[in-house]
């Protein structure tokens, strides 16, 4: 089975009030079973940062990056805000994309 993709911008917590990545992909079910497996060494798989808190779609790959980008400049309260208001308890969202 084909998966279709649809780009998006997505942030991930290692927990609770935990570190924060913030990461823009063409396929968000792909990209979250490379981070949970640890695909990529880096960041992610240094800080077991895996919990996915929040995420938007977009249109266009070019409207992700640049969301992407403007969340990477925020500072951390405002993307606490962003994600805390549909998502207090920082639950992992990743079941319901079937994860």
């Amino acid at each position: 089975m084909v998966r279709k993709r649809y780009p998006g911008v997505y942030i991930l917590a290692s927990g609770r009030h935990g570190t924060l990545y913030i990461g823009v992909t063409s396929d968000l079910v792909g990209r979250m079973i490379q981070h949970r497996n640890g695909t990529f060494r880096g960041f992610t798989s240094r800080y077991d940062v895996t919990r996915l808190v929040w995420y938007q779609m977009a249109d266009t790959m070019e409207a992700a990056i640049t969301r992407e980008k403007q969340l990477k400049k925020w500072n951390r309260d405002w993307k606490l805000r962003l994600f805390e208001e549909s998502n207090p308890e920082w639950v992992d969202l990743a079941p319901e994309l079937g994860l």
